[in-house]
């Protein structure tokens, strides 16, 4: 049997040292440069095209979708050419695509791309995206696998899988530098020629580490074969685990990441928190196995699960603060069990690439089912409750599959927390399950709960508690009488299972708790809309109720004598009646609407009135035709233009409205490209020049005011603000009532007539202190940071 040779390559070395002279150095700059600038331009590119689509969670998801699967391709680019050529035949044809990646520069969309009115944009984006940036990035995404391929065959004994977490570190850095530093100092132009240039440093380096490579001499034929011999094959079930486990992470990025956008705001900083939470698990688990151990992360799994579950009951009762803390932290540690399973089932550097395309397409699988399939098959984002569940799942599988991983003490230990755990949860499951049964008519449904003193119950959570003390001990005695050894690993699997059950019972109430009295819901590219029906049995307060998310955007009373009442945050004490009633010119009016909503401002309108109404999810038309009819019943002539009403009102000539009114916002997300500099250089060309500007700036969570006051001093209007309260209490029209939501509105005006009128003067707040600490927001930049309640 011939014997192989040693190394000639003139940097051989000790098997599992590196070198002096190694050219580790090299391609660590390669690939920490490459990961910097493919991470670097995901928020870039998301910002340049977010104005363009509305503003919506959805933007950001499908460029997560283009991105993951460009991933996918960069990977399979790179499993490819080292799978099939010869190592200098790689490096010329690497560098071939870097010289034309190079050559479609600037990467930045040209304005016709802007999108016309149609339905779901999602391959819109896409194909911009693909004609933006296809090439460069997908050059970017195989220098992971292919540099590390290289460093591999230049430097043979040294383990390449440190340089995947140095190529993750580049791309946090990326990541968290942008909202910090690169979106606050320099303007998206000055940013995207910073990236050419960046693009063009890492094709030197990349052109550096192809002439390492072709100084190689070609490899040893024998020695190749007698390496291979030594690589095991992954079996079967680590392919399935290395799809699956990606694909798990990727999905709970997203849908956290939807969560958070749908109920704060769609800006970069909430692009990156989590997807950098998502990336520093990587790092960790990729750094070195002592990062992840199953058994604390399990534990941590548990208190998440418990948190988050709390979290998705307590809805917008619960603070944003603490909500946005809470998932990402159940983020953070399903992805790092996710990725430290992951780590663990690494292969053979023989199998590097295998590894890493099966990694990207389990990311893609992932990112395909949020942007695509998702919005078809659930009229909710119940896509979050899946990725939780699914992560118990793999847990479990793993965990019972891989009893050698732990210990059989740490077993026991496992096992008597997961059960003190389970206790807890139980034990707020039951105080949860009571408090639903003493709000609803089951206590009429089953005669026997009538006599029932709750107040009793619900003081009996050691009974709890003694219940789970006695079943442990007992399963434990029966099982020594039997004379065979307790199993512990079988019965943190068996507790892990059950866990599985109630998650799924706690969520599964969840949804149907968030539906009561749900008539109707729709999903589609801009968000959720669902319509509620309420008091069917009083025909004087029957109402319809529309919710975008979790936020009521409106309500109409479903009796004809009723009907044309205005309700939620429109009544004639809000600052949008009050502007309305006291304007100096009240017959002939024209008002542009951005945000239709149930349609309550055309309630307003009168004989010889115009409303433009500007909105661009077709779903919210056909639910403001049929169940509400405010725009059916005005008597003011009404046309909707279907579209972004920033882009709309961009290309339509001058409007001359008396009054142009904001009231856009997906669920209680602000639509921050509606706030900028360039969109109010917008409103003023559209307004009169004694006309007003009203801007809805209600919100729970972000106080609007100086953002609006710094537009309107740079515009030289007069601004007020104008709150009221829940019920009206100082409406004079209707007496008020409960349909009237507390508002804040502004209105902004060079009007000093109507501007200066008493009724006007009396109801604004006082001025506000001046905030000099709140910049101006523009296109270039906005902060969410320093306007949070």
């Amino acid at each position: 049997m011939p014997v192989a040779k040693p190394a000639t390559f003139p940097f051989s070395h000790e098997r599992g040292k590196v070198p002096p002279h190694s050219s580790m150095p090299a391609f660590a700059l390669t690939i920490f440069a490459g990961a910097f600038l493919l991470f670097q331009v995901q928020p870039l590119i998301g910002k340049y095209i977010l104005p363009w689509f509305g503003g919506g969670p959805g933007v950001w998801t499908t460029c997560m979708l283009f991105f993951q699967v460009l991933l996918l391709g960069g990977y399979a680019y790179a499993h490819a050419i080292t799978r099939r050529l010869q190592p200098r035949t790689q490096a010329i044809l690497h560098l071939s695509l870097l010289a034309a990646a190079l050559a479609t520069l600037p990467i930045t969309p040209s304005d016709a791309w802007k999108p016309h009115p149609s339905g779901d944009p999602t391959w819109h984006i896409l194909t911009l995206l693909m004609v933006s940036l296809g090439l460069p990035y997908l050059v970017l995404a195989a220098t992971g696998p292919l540099m590390q391929e290289w460093f591999r065959r230049t430097t043979p004994g040294a383990s390449p899988y440190r340089l995947y977490a140095l190529s993750n570190v580049g791309s946090l850095l990326a990541l968290v530098s942008y909202p910090f530093y690169f979106e606050t100092h320099f303007t998206r132009q000055a940013q995207a020629q910073f990236w050419s240039w960046g693009l063009a440093f890492f094709a030197f380096c990349c052109g550096f580490c192809a002439w390492r490579v072709w100084q190689q001499p070609a490899p040893d034929a024998v020695q190749e074969k007698a390496a291979d011999a030594e690589a095991a094959r992954p079996t079967r079930f680590q392919w399935v685990l290395w799809l699956c486990l990606p694909a798990c992470a990727s999905i709970l990025l997203l849908a956290v990441t939807n969560k958070m956008c749908q109920d704060v705001a769609v800006i970069p900083f909430l692009w990156v928190l989590p997807l950098a939470l998502y990336l520093l698990s990587f790092i960790v688990c990729f750094d070195s196995p002592r990062w992840y151990s199953r058994f604390y992360y399990t534990l941590a799994l548990a208190g998440a699960l418990i948190a988050v579950c709390q979290a998705l009951f307590e809805g917008v009762d619960m603070p944003i603060v603490r909500q946005v803390v809470i998932f990402c932290v159940t983020m953070f540690v399903g992805c790092m069990i996710c990725h430290g399973e992951l780590c663990q089932l690494k292969p053979h550097p023989k199998h590097l690439t295998s590894f890493y395309l099966m990694i990207a397409a389990g990311g893609a699988v992932g990112g395909l089912f949020v942007a695509l399939v998702a919005p078809y098959i659930f009229n909710n984002y119940y896509e979050l409750h899946l990725s939780l569940g699914l992560t118990v799942l793999l847990l479990l599988v793993i965990s019972f599959t891989g009893k050698a991983a732990l210990s059989p003490l740490r077993w026991r230990i496992l096992f008597t927390l997961l059960a003190l755990a389970a206790t807890y949860g139980a034990d707020k499951g039951t105080a949860a399950a009571v408090a639903w049964l003493r709000q609803r008519d089951t206590m009429s449904m089953i005669p026997r709960l009538q006599n029932w003193n709750w107040t009793q119950v619900d003081d009996l959570h050691w009974l709890v508690w003694v219940v789970a003390g006695l079943l442990v001990p007992g399963g434990i005695y029966l099982r020594r009488r039997r004379e065979r050894p307790f199993n512990w690993h079988l019965m943190t699997c068996s507790l892990l299972l059950a866990g599985l059950g109630a998650l799924a019972t706690a969520l599964g109430l969840q949804i149907r708790d968030s539906r009561q009295g749900s008539v109707a819901s729709a999903r589609n590219f801009y968000g959720v809309l669902s319509v509620f029906e309420y008091m069917k049995e009083s025909p004087d307060s029957h109402h319809y109720l529309l919710q975008h998310g979790r936020i009521t955007h409106g309500l109409q009373f479903a009796s004809a004598e009723r009907a044309r009442m205005i309700t939620s945050y429109f009544g004639s004490s809000s600052g949008l009646g009050i502007a309305l009633r006291e304007f100096p010119r009240q017959q002939n009016q024209r008002i542009g609407l951005l945000g239709l909503g149930v349609g309550t401002v055309a309630a307003y309108g009168k004989p010889g009135d115009y409303i433009r109404i500007y909105e661009i999810n077709p779903q919210v038309t056909q639910i403001a035709e049929k169940p509400f009819t405010y725009v059916a019943r005005t008597q003011a002539k009404v046309d909707i233009v279907m579209g972004d009403g920033r882009l709309s009102m961009e290309s339509e000539p001058p409007q001359n409205f008396d009054f142009l009114i904001m009231d856009a916002f997906s669920s209680d997300a602000v639509p921050v490209h509606l706030l900028t500099r360039e969109a109010f250089e917008i409103y003023q060309r559209h307004l009169k020049p004694d006309g007003a500007i009203l801007v809805n700036i209600s919100n729970r969570y972000l106080d609007l005011r100086p953002v609006v006051e710094n537009a309107a001093r740079v515009f030289d209007f007069q601004a007020h603000n104008i709150n009221s309260e829940d019920g009206g209490a100082n409406d004079n029209d209707d007496g008020g009532g409960w349909w009237l939501y507390s508002s804040s509105w502004m209105i902004l005006s060079r009007n000093k007539e109507f501007m200066n009128r008493d009724a006007v003067r009396h109801a604004a707040s006082p001025p506000s202190a001046n905030r000099g600490n709140i910049p101006l927001w523009t296109d270039d930049y906005t902060s969410m940071f320093r306007i949070l309640q």
